[in-house]
């Protein structure tokens, strides 16, 4: 017997049953002891993931994109005739102009340009100009040293590169002396009816910062946040409308 065998110094045989409990108990420990660890370890909190910034953080993009048509709709009302406000009758007349209206109203420029394109019709006749007698004659527009460099120049070019006429893209026209992005778009807009982009003026930026079109004051940057939320076809016609908005109502000073 199992007393018997201990008596003697001899190890008592178990029954089969628990032969194996130790080790059955300590097999059994070592899940145990993984569960109590995992449980004791602190819980990560999940964090929820961060917004993404909307670039018109104050409406939604369909809520802004209502919003513009329902501006675009108020103004074509509003200005049934707009349009640009310098006298021109061909594209040079027109790239002339808007050069010399930099820094200038509007009105100024047309009280200047009748001498000028009477004295200079064409490119060929610009490029061959006195520079001090056109300094003299648009004197009254302001930097008219700087405008006269690049209306001669302007001249020289056209006659060397494009035989004497306006080209008729954005590529070719932003590199004739002083025309920039904006210049380019008032001739493409106006003289050749194709709508490349939005001209941002003084007007244009400052309404479209006001009626919360853009958070932006570069004129370029403003540019690409307008282009997505008007129709390609009415991209001239918007700058019309602003600008004639910003000259006849809402004012930098008290809109």
């Amino acid at each position: 017997t199992a007393l018997a065998e201990f008596e003697r110094g001899e190890r008592p045989m178990l029954p089969p049953t628990f032969r194996h409990m130790p080790q059955a108990l300590a097999a059994d420990r070592v899940p145990q002891r993984a569960q109590r660890a995992e449980e004791a370890r602190p819980m990560k909190r999940k964090v929820a993931p961060k917004p993404r910034k909307s670039k018109h953080p104050r409406s939604a993009k369909g809520a802004l994109g209502e919003h513009a048509k329902e501006i675009l709709a108020r103004l074509k009302r509003e200005y049934p005739d707009a349009r640009t406000e310098l006298d021109y009758e061909t594209p040079l007349q027109l790239l002339v102009a808007t050069i010399l209206s930099a820094q200038c109203t509007d009105k100024r420029v047309n009280m200047v340009t009748p001498i000028l394109f009477k004295l200079y019709p064409t490119a060929q006749s610009l490029a061959d100009a006195d520079q001090e007698k056109v300094e003299e004659i648009i004197k009254s527009t302001g930097f008219f040293r700087n405008k006269t460099k690049s209306l001669i120049g302007l001249g020289k070019a056209l006659v060397e590169r494009h035989g004497g006429e306006v080209p008729d893209s954005m590529d070719e026209l932003v590199k004739l002396p002083g025309v920039g992005r904006k210049t380019a778009n008032v001739i493409l807009g106006n003289a050749f009816g194709k709508n490349e982009g939005v001209v941002v003026d003084t007007h244009v930026g400052r309404l479209s910062l006001r009626l919360g079109l853009t958070k932006e004051t570069d004129p370029v940057k403003v540019e690409q946040d307008l282009m997505p939320l008007f129709p390609h076809e009415d991209w001239a016609l918007l700058a019309h409308l602003l600008i004639f908005h910003g000259r006849r109502v809402c004012f930098a000073r008290s809109p």
